[in-house]
């Protein structure tokens, strides 16, 4: 989001967190985790479980706003091919964004 003076700005709204799930299907990697604003891009303090179904996923308690986030594939960052949303980071790359109602 931007504000009228076209900086980025997260509109976050006092409230509970809420659960929510990120995913990812990466088959043949051997470790997955998801960093963002939430934890300060700590790229091991929220690694990923794969399932049976070679999908690796995490549940993390989330406030109301949005939250910019990125994957770490066995210590490569990577975009959620499955979120579209998505903006400019300062290294030149974009940051997926996860909106909590």
């Amino acid at each position: 989001m931007r504000n009228g003076d076209g900086d980025k700005t997260k509109t976050l709204k006092m409230g509970k967190t809420k659960t929510v799930f990120f995913s990812l299907l990466a088959p043949h990697t051997h470790h997955v985790s998801v960093a963002g604003d939430f934890n300060g891009w700590d790229t091991k303090s929220h690694p990923m479980e794969k399932n049976k179904f070679e999908v690796w996923r995490r549940s993390v308690a989330l406030a109301p706003g949005y939250h910019e986030y990125r994957f770490v594939v066995d210590g490569a960052w990577q975009n959620d091919p499955q979120n579209v949303e998505s903006v400019p980071n300062p290294f030149g790359t974009l940051n997926n964004v996860k909106r909590v109602e």
